[in-house]
């Protein structure tokens, strides 16, 4: 079979797969869509004890409904409960999904409205079919088309996503920088250790830290970056900066977040030169 036939073979599968997906979407009828999601409330915050394992997150009882039968559940993050729950406090609302009637089948979730459409395989195979076209244009009509193919997508792709970013940090950075310090502490240190395929073993060190907000709302949560030595850091004192909105966003070094996001914004504009880059040199050289 020839190039252009495996082409053909590629995308009518990919096609395919996609016109179902969303068919499927557009009819109401994926997992996404048929979904339960609803917010349940924090009614009760465990903290952590020092040299356990942090993977199933901190340990917290939520209550909700199920809008269908009025019924009130009460349940724990106990085990593979969908998302890990790193920070918590009393009363905070934490997304909840599960399959049409069967709430005992609930799952945690940091974003409610995620796969919410059901568009994620869909589109996904669609993707797939342009690098496919794009790999047989490249060796029909020569490589420069391959700077094309990635050229332009890329670009559009970062003039999207570019001015979210820089909304959101700047909006981050206001937010923290807003409400004022406050003290806090590390309460104590999780312990994981992974063991790869070659019998190596690996040690990851988690800080568990707790501050009280201006309006007495005390927080638990993990703070896996910006600690120095994080496997000696229980019982260190800290200065906490939070968005007063939402005390999950909190760092321990605001000067440090701000060069963070200045970072990623300069990466996310360095991508989108490349991408304008390609998609120039790839138009030269078809045109030269």
């Amino acid at each position: 079979m020839s190039w252009h036939g495996y082409l053909a073979l590629w995308c009518f599968v990919l096609g395919a797969v996609a016109l179902v997906g969303y068919g499927r979407s557009l009819a109401g009828v994926t997992r996404g869509q048929r979904a339960v999601r609803v917010m349940g409330r924090t009614e009760r915050v465990t903290e952590p004890r020092h040299g356990s394992s942090g993977r199933e997150g901190i340990a917290v009882v939520i209550t909700f409904r199920d809008p269908t039968t009025g019924q009130e559940f009460t349940v724990t993050n106990d085990g593979e409960c969908g998302d890990r729950i790193s920070t918590a406090w009393m009363g905070r609302e934490i997304g909840i999904r599960y399959p049409p009637g069967r709430p005992h089948a609930y799952r945690f979730t940091t974003d409610p409205d995620a796969g919410r459409s059901g568009l994620g395989w869909p589109n996904f195979a669609v993707f797939l079919i342009y690098v496919g076209l794009v790999v047989v244009a490249s060796i029909d009509w020569g490589w420069p088309w391959a700077l094309i193919g990635f050229g332009v997508p890329w670009t559009l792709l970062g003039a999207t996503y570019l001015p979210g970013a820089i909304r959101d940090s700047r909006l981050r950075i206001e937010g923290l920088a807003s409400g004022g310090p406050v003290p806090g502490r590390v309460i104590a240190v999780l312990k994981d250790v992974t063991v790869d395929e070659d019998g190596d073993t690996a040690t990851s060190h988690t800080p568990v830290v707790t501050f009280t907000t201006h309006d007495g709302t005390a927080v638990t949560a993990y703070r896996t970056v910006g600690l120095s030595d994080p496997a000696r850091s229980r019982g260190r004192d800290l200065t906490i900066h939070y968005r007063p909105d939402n005390p999950a966003v909190f760092t321990t070094d605001l000067a440090a977040e701000y060069r963070s996001r200045a970072g990623e914004i300069a990466f996310a504009v360095g991508a989108l030169l490349a991408g304008v880059a390609a998609a120039v040199a790839g138009g030269i050289l078809i045109a030269s």
